[in-house]
């Protein structure tokens, strides 16, 4: 964590954006993750819930949608 800005860089890293997560109080039931606001408590929004969520309620599902950084493909010269 970071002492500073109290924010935890491992933790906004665990959830980015488009992971597939559950909230563990409903199985089953799958949500996307919308954004991860590092300012907030709760830091964590779903695509369809308005109510923001902490970690603690969550379990990762799938992160293959997961938008972790932009990628641009580049010519190589050869």
């Amino acid at each position: 964590m970071n002492t500073e800005s109290g924010i935890d860089w491992n933790e906004m890293f665990e959830y980015p954006a488009g992971t597939i997560v559950e909230l563990k109080d409903k199985p089953g039931v799958l949500h996307r993750i919308d954004y991860y606001e590092a300012m907030m408590v709760p830091p964590i929004w779903l695509v369809d819930d308005p109510r923001p969520r902490y970690p603690h309620e969550l379990r990762i599902v799938s992160r293959r949608d997961a938008q972790v950084c932009a990628l641009e493909s580049q010519a190589v010269a050869v």
